[in-house]
């Protein structure tokens, strides 16, 4: 038994963890080993990669590409592979991936599972409107290939099915063409939730990429919220400014959170001021612009031994305002706040996956130290103004969600539920369906 914690680092439960390497073979391990659940690069926030005393399903060994097609763009591989692995091959081949959220250290796997968004939803859509079909291994011993096409009650299950299908043995992807690895991109300072609405949705026509950040902390008041609105396209450009190639990484887990009452508001402050500093066009390269955090390697150590609640929230586009504003108020009365705050808008696109988190609306991401029930309570007060306003949570990312919030976020679960493997199970599965 291995302990293995997930991103949040909120705990570490022991686990009976079976390496994946021959995709001939996962049905037979699946059938010999389980109750389980896939387990890819440990990038879900929450539980919903954990078996805490159970089995865990390793998939980094099921890392190979199998087939390439320069010409069409079409990518087969295992799902272990990572998306970074991915961008580096093809991108100086002038493809990448259509969509990728905002690391690219996470596995197709987890990808397909959690029908992952980046910043141009609107554009593009969710990761699985770019799988042409992929492979399902079932703790029965059968291995379904699936498809929008073929099998699709089975692909829509599995897109978003948090693991609960079976495990994905490789997938099938559609990249896209592009010139180079550089986005033409601008950053423009806002104030008030109404400026930045009016930025986002003044961007969709022309910006495929769009986010913003958020100060927290600003003030209470709808007219006092500050931040940065970004957004970019793919460039034209042959030549550009690369990433460094030295990585950090956070060397240690300080014993209290280095995010905290005194730290917040000034980190908030600095970020804002140095961002404004840079306002304006630029042309930059893909990974700083698309995974900022990815260039401080380990940084969920930050938040000290007890780790961070991440929550993600989506509400409907007709609430966006008043329920953004709620919740920031609620944050800002209980003086924990947020640094990695991030507020997007959705495209009126409807999703593939059954349990997809992305639809047309507002979302905001929070991380918040965990300080318990203190913590708890605040993210609860944060649940009734979602569920008011006829929104839902990002399993991807939480960690505690109770299950009416659940079942009133996704109304196709009754769908889901008809598809799921029973040899599948894990901390969230058991949390929001009972086993």
């Amino acid at each position: 038994m291995i302990p293995i914690r997930s991103w949040g680092r909120l705990n570490a439960g022991a686990h009976h963890v079976v390496p994946l390497h021959d995709p001939a073979r996962v049905p037979h391990e699946l059938q010999t080993h389980g109750p389980g659940i896939a387990y890819g690069n440990g990038r879900s926030y929450g539980d919903e990669c954990l078996n805490p005393g159970g089995v865990l399903w390793h998939t980094a060994g099921l890392d190979r590409l199998s087939h390439w097609n320069p010409d069409t763009g079409v990518l087969t591989c295992e799902a272990g592979v990572l998306l970074q692995d991915i961008q580096r091959l093809c991108a100086p081949r002038g493809w990448m991936l259509p969509v990728t959220p905002g690391t690219q250290l996470v596995t197709v796997g987890g990808a397909i599972a959690n029908d992952v968004h980046g910043k141009n939803h609107h554009a593009l859509g969710s990761f699985g409107d770019h799988v042409l079909r992929l492979w399902l291994a079932r703790s029965n011993g059968e291995l379904i290939e699936c498809s929008p096409t073929q099998q699709s009650p089975w692909f829509a299950a599995t897109v978003s099915g948090m693991g609960l299908t079976g495990v994905i043995v490789g997938a099938e992807l559609q990249l896209r063409r592009v010139a180079g690895p550089w986005l033409d991109t601008e950053t423009i300072p806002y104030g008030g939730l109404d400026e930045f609405f009016a930025l986002a949705d003044g961007s969709e026509a022309g910006w495929e990429h769009t986010v913003g950040w958020i100060d927290c902390l600003a003030g209470s008041a709808s007219s006092d919220v500050r931040g940065i609105f970004m957004r970019a396209n793919p460039s034209a450009a042959t030549r550009g400014p690369m990433p460094q190639a030295r990585e950090r990484r956070m060397p240690f887990t300080p014993p209290i959170s280095l995010v905290n009452r005194l730290t917040l508001r000034p980190l908030n402050a600095a970020y804002y001021h140095l961002q404004r500093r840079r306002a304006g066009l630029a042309l930059q390269h893909y990974e700083p612009f698309s995974y900022p955090l990815d260039g401080l390697l380990e940084w969920n150590r930050m938040y000290g031994p007890h780790g961070f609640y991440q929550y993600q929230s989506v509400v409907p586009s007709h609430a966006r305002r008043d329920a953004t504003h709620a919740m920031l108020r609620e944050i800002a009365r209980s003086g924990e706040g947020s640094f990695l705050a991030v507020l997007k808008t959705f495209g009126q696109r409807s999703a593939r996956g059954m349990l997809s988190f992305p639809r047309p609306g507002t979302t905001l991401a929070l991380d918040f130290p965990n300080r318990n029930e203190r913590t708890l309570r605040l993210l609860d007060r944060l649940d009734a103004i979602v569920v008011e306003a006829g929104g839902a949570l990002y399993p991807a990312k939480d960690a505690r969600m109770p299950r009416h919030v659940f079942e009133a976020g996704y109304p196709r679960l009754h769908e889901f539920l008809a598809m799921r493997d029973a040899g599948m199970s894990s901390a969230m599965s058991r949390r929001l369906l009972g086993s």
